[in-house]
């Protein structure tokens, strides 16, 4: 039982109990949560600061910690304040409702925890150009939460993927170091020169402003197919998150083909010839019908 303080007991009397039981309940919280936000805070601060993670990422770790300080200090000061054990009434009023709302908010959990794992595993940052659910959805991440990741697509829409569907599967992250390597495949035919094809496809590379020199662009002799000798050109764009690698890529395909046609190197395209003829079985019959309408 706490003893009331002898000025509030002078004054209040029987109310005197309660009123001390405040006091002690205000003077231990503060008393912890101004510790916990000059020490803790910035201690957590720091640690996510060597986890080298973003601005993004650290303001709602931030926030879980400053939640966790003003959660302790509540639960200090109930027990300073002896209104009973804090914590004991706080896990009967969760077992019961545990049940319903782990039903409820199993998604909001799931997508919770992956976004947990997304900051900690780190597979990729804001910037960077995803593709996930096996090529299906590509684009540029914007934002990354504790619950979704904002990417937007290269035909500038924006999609809230939850982040359990960002952990699940497998994740393509074709930067590497801010560079993106393309891979662009041609055909050309099989009387045509493939050395001097290589040559136009290296020089429109080397051409381009938005190609970079190193890595150097490759040219590869990947096919021997039914109608063509395939090439495959393996290019590198520099900083592809503001960089339009679409345009890029459209440009050097465009000035390849611009070179094949003045060096007179042709894209050959599938030929089939169709043999047989035709046979009428029954022929007088069906001469007879006719003359018979």
């Amino acid at each position: 039982m706490v003893e009331p303080l002898p000025i509030l007991e002078d004054v209040l009397g029987s109310y005197a109990v309660a009123l001390t039981q405040l006091v002690y309940f205000v003077v231990s919280f503060l008393a912890v949560y101004v510790a916990g936000r000059l020490a803790v805070v910035p201690l957590a601060s720091r640690f996510l600061d060597r986890r080298d993670l973003d601005s993004h990422a650290k303001r709602p770790l931030l926030k879980l910690v400053r939640f966790g300080v003003v959660f302790v200090g509540v639960s200090v000061a109930f027990g300073f304040a002896e209104y009973g054990n804090f914590l004991t009434a706080l896990a009967t009023i969760a077992a019961a409702a545990t049940l319903a709302i782990g039903f409820a908010m199993q998604d909001v959990i799931a997508n919770f925890v992956a976004g947990l794992f997304i900051y900690t595993d780190k597979p990729f940052r804001i910037g960077d150009w995803i593709e996930w659910d096996g090529g299906s959805y590509s684009g540029v991440v914007e934002d990354i939460g504790l619950r979704v990741t904002r990417v937007r697509t290269f035909d500038n829409e924006l999609l809230t993927v939850p982040n359990s569907q960002l952990t699940d599967g497998v994740i393509k992250n074709p930067v590497e170091g801010d560079r993106l390597r393309l891979k662009v495949a041609f055909g050309i035919g099989y009387d045509d020169d493939v050395e001097r094809a290589t040559d136009l496809i290296v020089e429109a590379a080397q051409d381009h402003p938005e190609i970079m020199d190193e890595p150097a662009p490759s040219v590869r002799l990947t096919e021997l197919g039914d109608s063509s000798v395939g090439l495959q050109a393996r290019i590198w764009i520099d900083d592809p998150s503001r960089g339009d690698f679409v345009k890029t890529r459209g440009e050097f395909v465009t000035d390849v083909k611009a070179r094949f046609d003045e060096a007179g190197v042709e894209f050959p395209y599938p030929t089939r010839t169709l043999e047989g003829g035709l046979e009428l079985a029954d022929a007088a019959e069906l001469e007879r019908a006719v003359d018979g309408d």
